[in-house]
């Protein structure tokens, strides 16, 4: 199995960046657009889960904008041959005091790439000790 391959690599952040553009400018339909459409597509959030796609839908289009300024660093797109991804990244907010964790699994379908898996997390820094 060919891991990394730099031309899958590149497809996956294509898919990935059109992702993050739409959960910024807040586009629904965009957004689960990304997501396969099957009843079996998982995402755990912060303080929320959705099963299937329909659900997301519903969640989605009930939650307000993202706070302005997310940033994205340390991003970590693994590829294992031709169809399957993993994208790891952390992220957060100016002024936020916790730091957001994300994981998608995407995976090349008839229709293109899309998330089957999605986690998302956030964790406080602990202080430092003295």
């Amino acid at each position: 199995m060919d891991v990394d391959r730099p031309e899958v690599v590149a497809e996956v952040a294509a898919e990935f960046a059109g992702y993050e553009a739409a959960l910024v400018a807040g586009e629904v339909d965009a957004i689960v657009g990304y997501f396969w459409a099957s009843a079996r597509t998982v995402r755990f959030g912060v303080a929320d889960h959705q099963i299937g796609i329909e659900e997301q839908r519903r969640w989605r289009s009930a939650q307000p904008p993202l706070p302005p300024g997310r940033r994205l660093y340390g991003t970590l797109i693994s590829t294992f041959g031709t169809d399957t991804a993993v994208v790891n990244t952390f992220f957060d907010y100016p002024g936020g005091a916790a730091t957001g964790r994300q994981t998608q699994t995407w995976v090349r379908l008839p229709v293109g790439w899309r998330i089957v898996s999605a986690h998302v997390s956030e964790y406080a820094p602990v202080p430092a000790r003295s």
